[in-house]
């Protein structure tokens, strides 16, 4: 599997912009672009439901030896097979996040300032989630963030950081200009005519 520190291009497959029965479909234009990470987000479905979606992404994950992570819901990952969670600023305390996915699970935590990128380190998560930095119909009640602090939460964090939030091809340069590492990109890959064509591209600004 790919070691998350060599890890650029994040994508999150979210059913709000997916239908369910695109679910392997996108997934695997994703994969196939380049994504080296996964993530389920499905905001709107029942545990039960997340279950089902996660065995059938798994497997995919696997063939291209891409970490894939659930959004929320760190109890899933042992009956999954996924490979950890992401848990929000109000979600479940990575600690506890931690022991219900499993020893060895990967993870993530959402920051949305400097003040909590910078403490996220005595929660001692695999990674940080570090946005929005534009605004974005994803997270329509968080303020954009900006640019300004990028470089310093890459200096400082002694994690690896994906900057997330209203990110797309076209400000791309402008965020890895800013000191962007690794990015998270969510609607400018779902909703791309070629979603694997529009992850090669990202993946070649992020070189």
């Amino acid at each position: 599997m790919k070691n998350l520190s060599r890890c650029r291009l994040y994508g999150i497959l979210d059913l709000g912009y997916v239908p369910v029965e695109n679910l392997e479909t996108t997934a695997l234009r994703m994969l196939d672009g380049g994504v080296e990470i996964l993530q389920l987000r499905a905001k709107m479905f029942a545990a039960t439901e997340i279950r089902t979606f996660a065995e059938r992404l798994v497997p995919l994950c696997r063939r291209y030896g891409v970490p894939f992570l659930l959004n929320d819901h760190p109890e899933l990952v042992p009956l999954t097979g996924a490979d950890g969670a992401h848990v929000g600023q109000e979600d479940l305390a990575v600690s506890r996040a931690r022991e219900l996915a499993g020893s060895g699970a990967l993870i993530g935590l959402s920051t949305h300032s400097l003040a909590q990128a910078m403490d996220s380190a005595n929660s001692q998560p695999d990674y940080i989630g570090f946005g929005p930095l534009f605004s974005t119909p994803t997270k329509p009640d968080y303020l954009p963030i900006g640019l300004e602090e990028i470089a310093v939460v890459q200096e400082r964090v002694g994690l690896p950081v994906f900057c997330i939030g209203g990110i797309k091809l076209e400000n791309l340069p402008t965020v890895r200009a800013a000191g962007a590492r690794r990015v998270v990109i969510v609607s400018g890959i779902l909703q791309a005519d070629d979603i694997a064509g529009y992850c090669r591209k990202c993946l070649t600004l992020l070189d």
